[in-house]
């Protein structure tokens, strides 16, 4: 028997155009939510779950991500013992034989290494915050620190994949991914998941699968939009081609690609149509929302001098703010040089000047157009750092290695509970004290503020179900308005 005598998976354009109340349906669908039922959306505008799941707090995500791992030590978690005890051995019923990175494991003295940088209490809160991030001190009472953060990796791509993918090993989703797959996307003619690197850094390296579909169809995949004046490669049209033309080319490429479907039932034909008719969209929204030149003086100077040159990290967060406003669902920005192992006073110093500011803007811009009650945003790196020196320990110098055991970051807006520490890490800084918080707990909770069971968004592959959360996580419900 012919394959093609089977019953073959029908595309939801298949079933209304054989359904008597198909289009019916679909006119009242138009009149609840015009952009999710456009005809020219296709399966690509609609997730997989149709719903949330539950009524969501949040509808989008900023996730600032500070590649290479800021110190918490230096940052948002103060440890008044290691300056009392400078110099001196980490104990070893401190440090309990736990795995040292190849490029300490070797040293034969570990020196305990106090903050050179001063800390106070800010706002109601009363927010431990350090010098260094003198314009996030003043907005304590918007953010919710995590101060027990863990995660299983200990060097620098396993554990960045492991927080953007769930999995240490290449290959899975990105959480953008994930949430475009479920929930679809909000704007017909802007990606659902976009990333922004802050440009001319140095670092450790950004590879594009940290937002790629992993085994998802490819149309979840992140875009990334680049600094200057073609901020999407190959998005314009070539030379002696109109907009004109480019539609009855793509009509065409349509027609042949629905005929091979037809014959193959491959998703992937389905999603490259999607991808086609997203940059055809995209030609004229992206040159828009990207011209930031309109935003008024006094946004620039909330965000400082350095928003007004594009790529920059102050200008990727004001863009971030033109991306949320067009309902872009999940923008990813990437920021590196945090990877501090020598010379670290220096290093951290220069890479808070270019990211303070502008991350305390980004929550105050959102706040006073409405938008932080239904916005995430999400501030931190994929490990901590020791709390001893890698290498010589001097008067004014000293580095940290990578630390997997314990590290900080913060999140606000959309249904976290604003001017609260959750967790705690013990007074050496290199174990948690109180109220673990597991990469995969991290990530339930962002799926729970987005309407989303983390446990029933599974996608089948090679025989097995897969989740962002793989078999693990917990919501953190003590940190949920």
């Amino acid at each position: 028997m012919s394959c093609n005598n089977y019953i073959k998976i029908q595309s939801r354009r298949d079933f209304l155009a054989k359904t008597a109340m198909g289009f019916g349906a679909l006119g009242l669908s138009s009149l609840i939510n015009p952009v999710m039922a456009s005809p020219e959306n296709d399966e690509a505008m609609s997730g997989v779950l149709g719903q949330p799941h539950f009524p969501a707090k949040a509808k989008r995500v900023i996730y600032l991500f500070q590649s290479g791992a800021p110190s918490h030590l230096e940052l948002f978690d103060p440890k008044p013992l290691l300056e009392k005890m400078n110099g001196e051995e980490l104990p070893e019923s401190v440090r309990q034989g736990q795995r040292l990175t190849g490029m300490t494991a070797g040293q034969t003295s570990f020196p305990l290494a106090g903050s050179q940088f001063s800390f106070k209490q800010y706002g109601e809160s009363g927010a431990w915050m350090s010098e260094l991030v003198p314009y996030q001190s003043k907005i304590v009472d918007e953010l919710c620190f995590i101060k027990s953060m863990y995660t299983e990796a200990i060097n620098h791509d396993p554990a960045a994949t492991f927080m953007q993918t769930g999995s240490q090993f290449p290959g899975r989703p990105a959480i953008g991914a994930w949430l475009n797959y479920g929930l679809g996307s909000d704007n017909e003619n802007l990606p659902a998941f976009i990333v922004l690197i802050t440009k001319d850094r140095g670092g450790q390296p950004l590879y594009s699968r940290l937002w790629g579909n992993g085994f998802l169809p490819a149309e979840h995949q992140g875009v990334q939009f680049r600094a200057g004046k073609e901020p999407v490669l190959y998005l314009d049209l070539p030379p002696g081609v109109d907009r004109e033309d480019r539609r009855t080319q793509l009509n065409l490429l349509k027609k042949l690609q629905e005929a091979q479907y037809d014959v193959f039932q491959d998703p992937e034909i389905e999603a490259r149509i999607a991808q086609y008719e997203m940059a055809f969209r995209m030609q004229t929204s992206v040159p828009e929302v990207t011209d930031t030149s309109g935003e008024p003086d006094y946004i620039y100077d909330l965000y400082g001098e350095d928003s007004r040159e594009p790529g920059t990290f102050a200008a990727n967060c004001l863009l971030a703010r033109r991306l949320a406003e067009k309902g872009v669902k999940f923008i990813q920005l990437y920021h590196r040089g945090w990877d501090h192992h020598e010379d670290l006073p220096r290093g951290i110093k220069n890479q808070c000047k270019d990211t303070d500011q502008a991350s305390a803007a980004l929550i105050m811009d959102l706040k006073q157009r409405g938008m932080l009650e239904d916005t995430l945003v999400i501030w931190g790196g994929e490990f901590g750092r020791t709390n001893y020196s890698q290498g010589a320990l001097s008067m004014d110098n000293y580095g940290r290695d990578h630390h997997p055991k314990c590290f900080s970051l913060w999140m606000a807006g959309a249904g976290v509970k604003p001017g609260i520490s959750y967790g705690k890490t013990d007074d050496f800084g290199y174990n948690i004290a109180e109220n673990p918080v597991h990469v995969h707990d991290f990530h339930a909770t962002i799926m729970h503020l987005l309407g989303i069971d983390h446990e029933r968004l599974t996608y089948k592959f090679q025989g097995r179900r897969f989740r962002l959360t793989d078999v693990h996580g917990r919501v953190v419900q003590p940190i949920l308005a």
